[in-house]
C-alpha cells in the first residue's frame, strides 16, 4: 500500500524558512512525477513545485523562494522554504504520480497518491 508521510509544517514569521519533508513507502521517487500542492481556506489545491526526473517546475508565486529537491534516500523528497511570506499559509501537500507531459506538473489529477498534509502558518 503506497503512503505519503509530510512533516515539517508549522508557524514561522515573514523572511523564516521551513523544509517540508516528504516519505513514501510503496513506491519508488526514482522515476515518478512528485509534486508539493498546497491549498488555504476557501482557495483551490495548487500546484507549488514538482521534480519530474532531474527537472524541477515552480508556481510562479513560489519561484526564487522555494527549492524541490530529492533526498540521497529514494523515497524522500523535500520542499526547502525561505522568505516565506503570509500568502503561503496553507495546508501542504505531498503528491506521486506516474508519467504525463511535464506541463501538466499542476494538475491534480495527474497525481496518484496523496499525504494527509502539513500545516504551514507564515504570520507578518
Amino acid at each position: 500500500q503506497v503512503q505519503l508521510v509530510e512533516s515539517g509544517g508549522g508557524s514561522v514569521q515573514a523572511g523564516g524558512s521551513l523544509r517540508l519533508s516528504c516519505a513514501a513507502s510503496g513506491v519508488t521517487f526514482s522515476y515518478d512525477r512528485v509534486g508539493w500542492f498546497r491549498q488555504a481556506p476557501g482557495k483551490e489545491r495548487e500546484g507549488v513545485a514538482s521534480i519530474f526526473g532531474r527537472d524541477t517546475y515552480y508556481a510562479d508565486s513560489v519561484k526564487g523562494r522555494f527549492t524541490i529537491s530529492r533526498g540521497s534516500a529514494e523515497n524522500m523528497v523535500y520542499l526547502q522554504m525561505n522568505s516565506l511570506k503570509p500568502e503561503d499559509t496553507a495546508m501542504y501537500y505531498c503528491a506521486a504520480g506516474f508519467g504525463g507531459q511535464w506541463w501538466q506538473w499542476p494538475q491534480t489529477q495527474k497525481y496518484n497518491y496523496w499525504g494527509q498534509g502539513t500545516q504551514v502558518t507564515v504570520s507578518s
